[in-house]
């Protein structure tokens, strides 16, 4: 019979497409997790991994059987996380992941609420774009991702629990002081600064500005707000930045000025994205209601 053990070493196989790094993942020896998977080859029949020297193939035949794995461990750390529903809400161990955009701003403005009202929650942060978040989600390696809305997550729940627009950035020379509203039509799109393509923040103040079917004429590419930022202080540009982050990237620069983008809005939905039998999703709430109040206290836009 085929065992939770060989499930989990064969899926970290899959993962790393390296057996010492899996066997090292598992904190196992590397003979001990390759016997274990030529023993469950032998039991189903057939060869799951193509291996030499160079690399680590999954086969054709193998590909569907490392599916079905992948819900089988799923389900049975969800069966886990039931039998231990009975305890005080967040009081076990939690991985998040944020997005670049998302964790460095929200993240200092909620956890120390969260620290203080649950001292004894472990909190794991991870920090990736949305297209590994949302497979890491998917494929149960972590409870929940926090997230900027519209993006595909098919199969997954979502719960919001803010909602933002943008704020134009530029040098105090480059705008008049008494600007305290810019359409997208007054934007100057030569100057305009965003992030490199790939990072969802581009695409929804693209949505905001209703240019995205037209192509950045920037010249510079950044995967980093606080670079952007520094470049608009140098007077190399402007660039749109989210409400969460004005306080760290824009208030303590006196030689920059926000101007808030006058484009309906919100202009981007943050949520909380999880899984349909998620057993935590009442602890998840928990965490939304506190991420919410404390963003509506410390995000507000400055007069």
């Amino acid at each position: 019979m085929i065992s939770l053990k060989q499930i989990k070493y064969a899926l970290a196989v899959d993962q790393h497409r390296h057996f010492k790094k899996a066997a090292e993942a598992c904190n196992v020896s590397q003979s001990a997790l390759s016997t274990a998977i030529n023993e469950m080859e032998k039991q189903l029949g057939m060869q799951l991994f193509e291996r030499n020297n160079k690399q680590v193939l999954t086969t054709v035949d193998g590909n569907p059987v490392l599916a079905k794995a992948k819900r089988i461990k799923l389900e049975v750390d969800e069966l886990m996380e039931l039998a231990q529903s009975n305890k005080a809400p967040l009081s076990r161990p939690m991985t998040i992941g944020a997005i670049p955009t998302i964790g460095p701003y929200m993240l200092p403005k909620v956890l120390p609420e969260v620290r203080k009202q649950y001292p004894n929650f472990k909190l794991q942060i991870m920090e990736e774009q949305s297209h590994v978040l949302v497979d890491l989600v998917r494929n149960g390696d972590i409870d929940a991702a926090v997230l900027a809305l519209p993006y595909p997550t098919e199969g997954l729940m979502s719960m919001t629990f803010w909602e933002e627009d943008f704020h134009w950035v530029s040098h105090k020379d480059e705008s008049p002081e008494s600007l305290d509203e810019i359409t997208s039509e007054e934007l100057e799109l030569e100057t305009l600064m965003l992030l490199k393509d790939g990072h969802c923040l581009k695409d929804h103040a693209l949505v905001a500005c209703s240019l995205q079917n037209q192509k950045q004429k920037s010249d510079f590419d950044s995967t980093s707000l606080h670079t952007l930022v520094q470049m608009v202080a140098g007077k190399l540009g402007t660039t749109l930045v989210p409400q969460m982050a004005l306080d760290q990237l824009i208030y303590n620069e006196s030689e920059l000025r926000a101007v808030h983008l006058n484009e309906p809005g919100p202009h981007r939905t943050i949520a909380l994205v999880f899984r349909p039998n998620y057993v935590r999703t009442n602890e998840l709430t928990l965490l939304m209601d506190i991420f919410t109040k404390q963003l509506d206290i410390k995000c507000k836009p400055k007069t």
